[in-house]
């Protein structure tokens, strides 16, 4: 009754508070809007590390050998616009490749590593300076990995 009249929750003139049930007070409690209730899943707040196995590993290589390079991370680095980007395409291919342009071999290892971290992705392969990555969907599974 207070609730709905504009109050602060208490009904200070009948010594009621909040704890009057619409059943002792006669009138229905104020309805409050909430948002639409998803279906989907909320993503996990952190994921496994993947291990593949060497068959897996196998399987990915040979999965990836006709794929084109779908990103290039090129003298500005790993930013948060190409970390997030690397997200997205590896929630909806699962595996993707990516070229990635450093001065030196140790600048690449390093970037790709990093890039594997922060992305929490497997590094399948890596040849010159074009990297393999697998992360399985947390949506749509497509690729699905041989068991040993």
């Amino acid at each position: 009754a207070a609730l709905a009249a504009g109050g602060h929750g208490e009904d200070y003139g009948s010594g009621r508070g909040i704890e009057a049930g619409p059943e002792e007070s006669g009138e229905l409690p104020a309805m409050i809007p909430c948002a639409p209730v998803s279906t989907r899943l909320p993503k996990p707040l952190f994921r496994m590390s993947i291990a593949l196995t060497n068959a897996q590993n196998r399987f990915l290589r040979g999965q990836a050998h006709g794929l084109k390079a779908m990103l290039q991370i090129g003298a500005k680095g790993l930013t948060d616009a190409v970390i997030a980007e690397v997200d997205a395409a590896l929630e909806h291919h699962e595996l993707i490749k990516v070229k990635v342009a450093a001065a030196d071999r140790d600048a690449r290892d390093a970037m790709v590593s990093d890039l594997v971290g922060r992305c929490e992705a497997a590094l399948v392969q890596r040849i010159g300076n074009v990297a393999i990555l697998y992360r399985p969907s947390t949506d749509h599974r497509q690729i699905v990995l041989p068991r040993g």
